[in-house]
Protein backbone atom coordinates (compact mmCIF):
# COMPACT_ATOMS: atom_id res chain seq x y z
CA UNK A 1 0.00 0.00 0.00
CA UNK A 2 1.13 3.73 -1.02
CA UNK A 3 0.83 6.56 1.69
CA UNK A 4 0.33 9.48 0.61
CA UNK A 5 2.81 12.12 2.53
CA UNK A 6 0.95 14.77 4.43
CA UNK A 7 2.66 17.53 2.35
CA UNK A 8 1.07 16.12 -0.67
CA UNK A 9 -1.94 15.68 0.19
CA UNK A 10 -2.04 19.42 1.39
CA UNK A 11 -1.30 20.43 -2.57
CA UNK A 12 -3.56 17.88 -4.18
CA UNK A 13 -6.46 19.61 -1.32
CA UNK A 14 -5.23 22.86 -2.41
CA UNK A 15 -5.47 22.77 -5.71
CA UNK A 16 -9.14 21.12 -5.76
CA UNK A 17 -10.14 24.08 -3.89
CA UNK A 18 -8.45 26.57 -5.94
CA UNK A 19 -11.33 27.22 -8.49
CA UNK A 20 -13.39 27.83 -5.45
CA UNK A 21 -11.71 30.87 -3.93
CA UNK A 22 -13.85 33.47 -5.45
CA UNK A 23 -16.95 31.41 -3.90
CA UNK A 24 -15.08 31.48 -0.61
CA UNK A 25 -14.29 34.97 -0.28
CA UNK A 26 -17.49 35.95 -1.59
CA UNK A 27 -19.62 33.85 1.03
CA UNK A 28 -16.89 35.38 3.64
CA UNK A 29 -17.78 38.96 3.15
CA UNK A 30 -21.49 38.49 2.09
CA UNK A 31 -22.50 36.07 5.15
CA UNK A 32 -24.82 34.83 2.54
CA UNK A 33 -25.11 32.46 -0.60
CA UNK A 34 -27.64 34.46 -2.88
CA UNK A 35 -25.50 38.05 -2.55
CA UNK A 36 -22.30 35.92 -3.58
CA UNK A 37 -23.86 33.93 -6.01
CA UNK A 38 -25.36 37.57 -7.12
CA UNK A 39 -21.55 38.89 -7.32
CA UNK A 40 -19.83 36.12 -9.06
CA UNK A 41 -22.23 36.23 -11.48
CA UNK A 42 -23.82 32.59 -10.98
CA UNK A 43 -26.84 30.68 -9.92
CA UNK A 44 -27.48 30.18 -6.68
CA UNK A 45 -28.31 26.53 -6.90
CA UNK A 46 -24.92 25.93 -8.33
CA UNK A 47 -23.45 27.87 -4.98
CA UNK A 48 -25.09 25.88 -2.74
CA UNK A 49 -23.99 22.70 -4.74
CA UNK A 50 -20.06 24.42 -4.55
CA UNK A 51 -20.50 24.74 -1.14
CA UNK A 52 -21.85 21.47 -0.22
CA UNK A 53 -18.83 19.52 -2.56
CA UNK A 54 -16.55 21.52 -0.88
CA UNK A 55 -17.28 20.88 2.56
CA UNK A 56 -17.32 17.24 1.41
CA UNK A 57 -13.60 17.68 0.04
CA UNK A 58 -12.54 19.40 3.20
CA UNK A 59 -14.44 16.55 5.24
CA UNK A 60 -15.88 19.15 7.69
CA UNK A 61 -18.73 21.89 7.12
CA UNK A 62 -17.54 25.34 5.47
CA UNK A 63 -21.15 26.92 6.37
CA UNK A 64 -24.01 26.99 8.63
CA UNK A 65 -27.66 28.34 8.93
CA UNK A 66 -27.87 31.78 11.26
CA UNK A 67 -31.40 33.55 10.29
CA UNK A 68 -32.41 34.05 6.67
CA UNK A 69 -28.15 33.51 6.14
CA UNK A 70 -25.63 31.58 6.93
CA UNK A 71 -22.54 31.96 8.95
CA UNK A 72 -19.00 30.28 8.53
CA UNK A 73 -17.78 27.66 10.31
CA UNK A 74 -14.33 27.97 11.67
CA UNK A 75 -12.95 25.46 9.09
CA UNK A 76 -14.99 28.48 6.54
CA UNK A 77 -13.48 30.96 7.83
CA UNK A 78 -10.29 29.99 7.73
CA UNK A 79 -10.62 29.48 4.04
CA UNK A 80 -12.48 32.63 3.19
CA UNK A 81 -9.46 34.13 4.82
CA UNK A 82 -6.88 32.47 2.93
CA UNK A 83 -9.10 32.58 -0.21
CA UNK A 84 -9.23 36.39 0.11
CA UNK A 85 -5.70 36.76 0.67
CA UNK A 86 -5.26 34.45 -2.07
CA UNK A 87 -7.26 36.28 -4.30
CA UNK A 88 -6.06 39.59 -3.43
CA UNK A 89 -2.62 38.41 -4.53
CA UNK A 90 -3.94 37.20 -8.02
CA UNK A 91 -5.36 40.17 -8.67
CA UNK A 92 -2.54 42.13 -8.28
CA UNK A 93 -0.24 40.35 -10.43
CA UNK A 94 -3.23 40.09 -12.83
CA UNK A 95 -2.65 44.38 -12.69
CA UNK A 96 0.82 43.93 -12.96
CA UNK A 97 0.56 41.77 -16.26
CA UNK A 98 -1.97 44.04 -17.53
CA UNK A 99 0.60 47.22 -17.23
CA UNK A 100 3.08 45.32 -18.59
CA UNK A 101 1.34 44.27 -21.93
CA UNK A 102 0.31 48.05 -22.44
CA UNK A 103 2.29 50.23 -24.13
CA UNK A 104 0.56 52.98 -22.53
CA UNK A 105 0.81 52.28 -18.74
CA UNK A 106 4.04 49.15 -19.04
CA UNK A 107 6.96 48.81 -16.72
CA UNK A 108 10.53 48.96 -18.73
CA UNK A 109 13.19 46.92 -16.72
CA UNK A 110 16.21 49.08 -17.89
CA UNK A 111 19.89 48.02 -17.21
CA UNK A 112 23.17 50.77 -18.18
CA UNK A 113 26.52 51.11 -17.33
CA UNK A 114 27.21 54.01 -14.04
CA UNK A 115 28.66 55.91 -16.63
CA UNK A 116 25.79 55.71 -19.17
CA UNK A 117 23.37 57.42 -15.98
CA UNK A 118 24.91 60.98 -16.48
CA UNK A 119 23.40 62.08 -20.18
CA UNK A 120 22.09 59.29 -22.41
CA UNK A 121 20.06 57.17 -20.37
CA UNK A 122 17.74 60.44 -18.70
CA UNK A 123 18.34 61.88 -22.10
CA UNK A 124 16.25 58.87 -23.52
CA UNK A 125 13.60 58.47 -21.20
CA UNK A 126 12.78 62.12 -20.80
CA UNK A 127 12.02 62.31 -24.38
CA UNK A 128 10.41 58.60 -24.12
CA UNK A 129 7.86 60.12 -21.52
CA UNK A 130 6.83 62.93 -23.13
CA UNK A 131 4.78 61.12 -25.43
CA UNK A 132 4.41 57.88 -23.14
CA UNK A 133 4.10 59.78 -19.34
CA UNK A 134 2.39 56.31 -18.14
CA UNK A 135 5.43 54.14 -18.90
CA UNK A 136 7.47 53.25 -15.77
CA UNK A 137 10.84 52.58 -15.33
CA UNK A 138 12.74 50.29 -13.27
CA UNK A 139 16.38 50.94 -13.42
CA UNK A 140 19.50 48.56 -12.69
CA UNK A 141 23.04 49.82 -13.06
CA UNK A 142 26.36 47.03 -12.59
CA UNK A 143 29.12 46.56 -14.53
CA UNK A 144 29.31 45.40 -18.45
CA UNK A 145 28.94 41.28 -17.17
CA UNK A 146 26.38 41.93 -14.47
CA UNK A 147 24.19 43.47 -16.95
CA UNK A 148 24.54 41.26 -19.77
CA UNK A 149 23.81 38.18 -17.26
CA UNK A 150 21.25 39.57 -16.00
CA UNK A 151 19.85 40.39 -19.78
CA UNK A 152 20.56 36.61 -20.46
CA UNK A 153 18.51 35.60 -17.43
CA UNK A 154 15.40 37.44 -17.92
CA UNK A 155 16.25 39.94 -15.20
CA UNK A 156 16.00 42.87 -17.77
CA UNK A 157 14.42 44.03 -20.63
CA UNK A 158 17.17 46.30 -22.50
CA UNK A 159 20.74 47.27 -21.48
CA UNK A 160 23.00 50.13 -22.61
CA UNK A 161 26.27 48.50 -23.05
CA UNK A 162 29.70 49.81 -24.27
CA UNK A 163 31.90 47.79 -25.93
CA UNK A 164 28.53 45.78 -27.18
CA UNK A 165 29.02 42.29 -27.38
CA UNK A 166 29.95 40.67 -30.80
CA UNK A 167 29.48 36.89 -31.91
CA UNK A 168 26.79 36.31 -29.74
CA UNK A 169 23.50 34.83 -31.49
CA UNK A 170 21.57 35.14 -28.39
CA UNK A 171 22.09 38.72 -28.84
CA UNK A 172 20.74 41.57 -30.26
CA UNK A 173 22.00 44.80 -30.39
CA UNK A 174 21.82 48.61 -32.07
CA UNK A 175 24.56 51.19 -31.81
CA UNK A 176 23.53 54.71 -30.49
CA UNK A 177 26.65 56.13 -30.25
CA UNK A 178 31.16 56.08 -30.79
CA UNK A 179 32.61 57.97 -27.18
CA UNK A 180 36.10 58.49 -27.63
CA UNK A 181 38.53 57.32 -24.43
CA UNK A 182 41.65 59.28 -23.80
CA UNK A 183 44.58 58.97 -21.57
CA UNK A 184 43.46 60.94 -18.00
CA UNK A 185 46.84 62.05 -16.41
CA UNK A 186 47.32 63.68 -13.18
CA UNK A 187 48.56 67.72 -13.87
CA UNK A 188 52.37 67.82 -14.19
CA UNK A 189 52.40 64.54 -15.61
CA UNK A 190 55.48 63.85 -18.21
CA UNK A 191 52.60 63.43 -20.76
CA UNK A 192 50.34 66.30 -19.33
CA UNK A 193 51.59 68.53 -22.03
CA UNK A 194 51.72 66.13 -24.98
CA UNK A 195 49.29 66.55 -28.20
CA UNK A 196 48.62 62.82 -28.63
CA UNK A 197 50.33 59.90 -27.00
CA UNK A 198 50.62 56.08 -28.42
CA UNK A 199 49.37 52.89 -26.45
CA UNK A 200 53.32 51.58 -26.08
CA UNK A 201 54.02 55.13 -24.42
CA UNK A 202 52.22 53.91 -21.32
CA UNK A 203 54.60 50.72 -21.03
CA UNK A 204 55.74 50.84 -17.23
CA UNK A 205 53.16 53.72 -15.93
CA UNK A 206 50.93 52.53 -12.95
CA UNK A 207 47.54 52.11 -14.44
CA UNK A 208 43.53 53.18 -12.69
CA UNK A 209 41.34 50.50 -14.21
CA UNK A 210 37.89 49.44 -13.52
CA UNK A 211 37.54 45.97 -12.17
CA UNK A 212 37.23 42.98 -14.75
CA UNK A 213 33.90 42.21 -16.13
CA UNK A 214 33.48 46.70 -16.73
CA UNK A 215 33.79 47.35 -20.40
CA UNK A 216 36.35 49.84 -19.79
CA UNK A 217 38.67 47.11 -18.14
CA UNK A 218 38.11 44.93 -21.46
CA UNK A 219 39.30 47.90 -23.32
CA UNK A 220 42.38 48.75 -21.69
CA UNK A 221 43.59 45.10 -21.23
CA UNK A 222 43.04 44.92 -24.72
CA UNK A 223 44.80 48.10 -26.05
CA UNK A 224 47.54 47.15 -23.95
CA UNK A 225 48.26 43.78 -25.26
CA UNK A 226 47.82 44.93 -28.63
CA UNK A 227 50.48 47.63 -27.87
CA UNK A 228 52.27 44.19 -26.84
CA UNK A 229 53.16 44.63 -22.87
CA UNK A 230 51.31 43.90 -19.55
CA UNK A 231 49.35 46.94 -17.63
CA UNK A 232 50.53 47.40 -14.89
CA UNK A 233 47.72 47.81 -12.44
CA UNK A 234 48.04 50.32 -8.97
CA UNK A 235 44.07 50.42 -8.15
CA UNK A 236 40.91 49.07 -9.35
CA UNK A 237 37.52 50.58 -8.94
CA UNK A 238 34.10 49.94 -10.00
CA UNK A 239 33.03 53.55 -10.92
CA UNK A 240 34.97 55.99 -13.62
CA UNK A 241 34.40 58.84 -11.51
CA UNK A 242 36.61 56.91 -8.59
CA UNK A 243 39.35 56.02 -10.93
CA UNK A 244 39.17 59.51 -12.53
CA UNK A 245 39.96 60.52 -8.60
CA UNK A 246 42.74 58.58 -7.60
CA UNK A 247 44.11 59.82 -11.08
CA UNK A 248 43.92 63.28 -9.54
CA UNK A 249 45.63 62.27 -6.63
CA UNK A 250 48.28 60.98 -8.25
CA UNK A 251 47.81 57.97 -8.24
CA UNK A 252 48.31 56.70 -11.68
CA UNK A 253 47.01 57.02 -15.40
CA UNK A 254 43.68 55.84 -16.64
CA UNK A 255 41.81 55.12 -19.88
CA UNK A 256 38.23 57.24 -19.33
CA UNK A 257 35.98 59.28 -21.87
CA UNK A 258 36.91 62.56 -21.91
CA UNK A 259 35.75 65.18 -19.43
CA UNK A 260 32.84 66.56 -19.60
CA UNK A 261 33.20 70.65 -19.72
CA UNK A 262 30.16 70.76 -18.17
CA UNK A 263 31.94 69.38 -14.56
CA UNK A 264 34.11 72.23 -13.96
CA UNK A 265 37.77 70.90 -12.65
CA UNK A 266 38.25 67.24 -12.58
CA UNK A 267 41.91 67.64 -11.89
CA UNK A 268 42.92 65.39 -14.29
CA UNK A 269 44.46 66.41 -18.42
CA UNK A 270 42.80 64.26 -20.71
CA UNK A 271 45.26 63.35 -23.59
CA UNK A 272 44.05 62.19 -26.75
CA UNK A 273 45.45 58.19 -27.98
CA UNK A 274 46.97 58.15 -31.06
CA UNK A 275 45.44 56.90 -33.25
CA UNK A 276 42.16 58.04 -31.80
CA UNK A 277 40.52 55.11 -29.45
CA UNK A 278 36.60 55.06 -29.86
CA UNK A 279 34.17 52.74 -27.72
CA UNK A 280 30.55 51.89 -29.20
CA UNK A 281 27.78 52.35 -27.00
CA UNK A 282 24.74 50.23 -27.95
CA UNK A 283 21.17 49.14 -26.80
CA UNK A 284 20.89 45.23 -26.58
CA UNK A 285 18.38 42.76 -25.82
CA UNK A 286 17.26 39.12 -26.47
CA UNK A 287 17.16 38.00 -29.73
CA UNK A 288 14.36 36.31 -31.16
CA UNK A 289 12.65 36.98 -27.72
CA UNK A 290 8.93 38.69 -27.59
CA UNK A 291 9.66 42.15 -26.24
CA UNK A 292 6.55 43.29 -23.92
CA UNK A 293 4.44 46.34 -25.50
CA UNK A 294 6.36 49.21 -23.59
CA UNK A 295 9.75 47.80 -23.55
CA UNK A 296 9.93 47.20 -27.61
CA UNK A 297 8.61 50.78 -27.69
CA UNK A 298 11.70 52.24 -25.67
CA UNK A 299 13.51 50.10 -28.07
CA UNK A 300 12.87 51.30 -30.86
CA UNK A 301 12.86 54.86 -29.66
CA UNK A 302 16.22 54.22 -28.71
CA UNK A 303 17.16 53.21 -31.92
CA UNK A 304 15.27 55.77 -33.86
CA UNK A 305 16.80 59.03 -31.28
CA UNK A 306 19.26 61.44 -32.69
CA UNK A 307 21.69 61.67 -29.95
CA UNK A 308 23.04 65.18 -29.17
CA UNK A 309 25.47 64.05 -25.68
CA UNK A 310 28.32 66.61 -26.54
CA UNK A 311 31.62 66.79 -26.92
CA UNK A 312 33.29 63.56 -27.32
CA UNK A 313 30.67 61.82 -28.76
CA UNK A 314 29.97 60.62 -32.45
CA UNK A 315 27.41 59.00 -34.69
CA UNK A 316 27.76 54.88 -34.97
CA UNK A 317 30.09 54.06 -37.61
CA UNK A 318 28.68 50.75 -37.89
CA UNK A 319 24.75 49.16 -37.76
CA UNK A 320 23.84 46.79 -35.46
CA UNK A 321 22.02 43.44 -35.61
CA UNK A 322 17.70 43.37 -37.03
CA UNK A 323 15.48 41.85 -34.67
Amino acid sequence: MTYESAEAADDRLAARLAPALALLAAVGETGHVTRAAEQLGIPQPTASRRLAALSDLVGAPLVLPSGRGIRLTRAGRTLAAASGRALGAVATAAREVREEIDPASGRVVLGFLHLLGRTLVPSLIRRFRERNPGVRFSLAQGSRQDMLRALREGDIDLVFVAPMPSGDPDLAGRPLAEQELVLSVPPGHRLAGRARVRAAELEGEELVTMEHGYGLRQITDDLCAAAGFEPRIAFEGQESETVRGLVAAGLGVAVLPRTDPGQGGSGVVDVPLSPPLFRTIGVCWVAGERLTPAARAFRDHARAATLDLGPGFRPPTVQGTAD
